[in-house]
């Protein structure tokens, strides 16, 4: 399928797997308001969903409050922190949830992450749902199995100029 004018896009931002691959590879920020017109082009935006986790810091309303300016959703879960000490945040369920019930609203999904957890849901909206899925991620630490399951990959490093906020410290 190729990029045509009235195709309905929808967008899932896996925020913490983009934070976390442009700070250790970068020492950067993510630019998500070029990653969402890029995304989206001259294309029908139906969702743009970015998924995000809560944790106790002042500057974290800010980023999120930034998102939504910018034209995304937000989808917020507390960082959960075990007895032990353990941490987990993650959105992997339901950002795949998600997708797959806007599937049948949408021509187009725009997975940004580079986990390789998502590849069973984008062999089943491509498979299952007909969508066209293109993956947009950092190159460096996007899994392979996800790259070769997209239609369409984009290299964020490829263009850090555009897609990241580069300090100059």
């Amino acid at each position: 399928m190729s990029v045509y004018q009235n195709q309905r896009v929808g967008l899932f931002v896996d925020v913490q797997n983009m934070y976390h691959s442009a700070k250790n590879l970068y020492r950067a920020n993510v630019n998500f308001r070029k990653i969402l017109e890029e995304a989206v082009g001259d294309r029908q935006l139906i969702r743009a969903i970015a998924y995000v986790i809560h944790s106790p810091s002042e500057e974290e309303q800010t980023f999120f409050e930034s998102l939504e300016r910018q034209g995304f959703e937000l989808k917020i879960k507390d960082l959960q922190i075990f007895s032990g000490g353990m941490k987990k945040a993650d959105w992997d369920v339901g950002l795949a949830v998600d997708a797959i019930k806007l599937a049948d609203k949408l021509d187009a999904v725009v997975l940004i992450s580079g986990d390789g957890d998502y590849v069973p849901l984008v062999n089943y909206l491509k498979e299952n749902k007909g969508c066209f899925v293109k993956v947009m991620a950092f190159g460096k630490t996007t899994s392979a199995k996800l790259i070769e399951a997209a239609d369409d990959f984009v290299d964020l490093g490829q263009e850090k100029r555009k897609f990241l906020f580069i300090s100059r410290k």
